[in-house]
């Protein structure tokens, strides 16, 4: 992510109501492969609430706000533009469902002609008389097509061929401190770091792609570095249950600190099970670390 540095190499990302989403395909990948970015795909599923949470890095993307182009009233340009391209869109539409229709009437052509033969010969057509002729079906099948709007397919944009205006902004306010030092640590280390409410966590660590891989650890975040007794084993053997190592990330009460917490430095706690500690971990170095 540091060594994207030059304009045109900056990924676009159009902001909604304060989320960053990335259309292109291509972008996509190369947040996700080279930048071990993973988010979420946002969809219109209707039994869950998808919501796609990145968190970066200062500096690392363009943003795209569509809230001004949305509010202005267009101008008669823009609307003979709008429909000319609709008009467009509905053309190429139609000629592609022509298209797949003759083909689909080629392929089917044998039972196409043998069923013709057998009507003609139950209305008392001889043999000898009958003649069948596929490009004269085929002819007489793209004469008869008609295209109904009704069924057109509205494309729905999934990146900017009109100009946008784009603008570099500055990193948020941190509302976690801690959520987003440990975030940093751990993608710093070269970990592949998402959001771990399935699993009861903050976060999940994975080797690599989570596609190819399954999650390692479990990181929980702790307001301080005191963890009850109960809460401790339920967490632990949480772990265990999904087969992953359990890390507490928290601050130092009493730590020098600067603004807004930036500076304070991260501890981590990696607890295992009993019979979960002959597994090897992903975090270097001693059971507790200081970051």
């Amino acid at each position: 992510m540091k060594n994207i540095n030059v304009m045109n190499e900056k990924l676009n990302l159009t902001l909604i109501n304060g989320t960053g989403y990335v259309f292109k395909v291509e972008d996509y990948m190369t947040l996700r492969r080279k930048h071990r970015i993973v988010g979420a795909l946002v969809g219109t599923c209707n039994v869950r609430g998808w919501s796609a949470n990145d968190c970066m890095e200062r500096g690392i993307a363009q943003l795209v706000s569509k809230r001004d182009s949305l509010l202005r009233v267009p101008d008669e340009k823009e609307l003979a533009e709008y429909h000319k391209n609709l008009e467009v869109s509905f053309s190429a539409q139609s000629e592609t469902l022509k298209a797949e229709k003759l083909r689909e009437t080629e392929r089917n052509m044998s039972k196409i002609l043998a069923g013709k033969r057998k009507k003609l010969l139950r209305e008392g057509v001889s043999d000898a008389a009958i003649e069948l002729d596929a490009s004269k079906i085929l002819q007489e099948t793209a004469d008869n097509f008609v295209f109904d709007r009704k069924n057109v397919q509205l494309e729905i944009a999934c990146s900017h061929d009109q100009p946008h205006a784009f603008k570099i902004v500055d990193t948020p306010p941190i509302q976690s401190p801690l959520k987003y030092k440990v975030f940093c640590d751990f993608w710093s280390r070269g970990h592949y770091v998402t959001a771990g409410d399935a699993f009861g966590a903050d976060f999940l660590l994975y080797p690599g792609d989570p596609l190819q891989y399954h999650a390692s650890h479990i990181v929980i975040l702790l307001d301080s570095p005191i963890v009850q007794p109960l809460d401790l084993i339920a967490k632990v053997r949480l772990s265990v249950i999904v087969n992953k190592i359990c890390i507490f990330a928290y601050f130092v009460e009493g730590e020098e600190k600067g603004e807004d917490n930036a500076e304070r430095e991260v501890h981590y706690q990696t607890v295992q099970w009993e019979g979960n500690r002959d597994r090897v971990g992903l975090v270097e170095g001693p059971s507790e670390q200081k970051r």
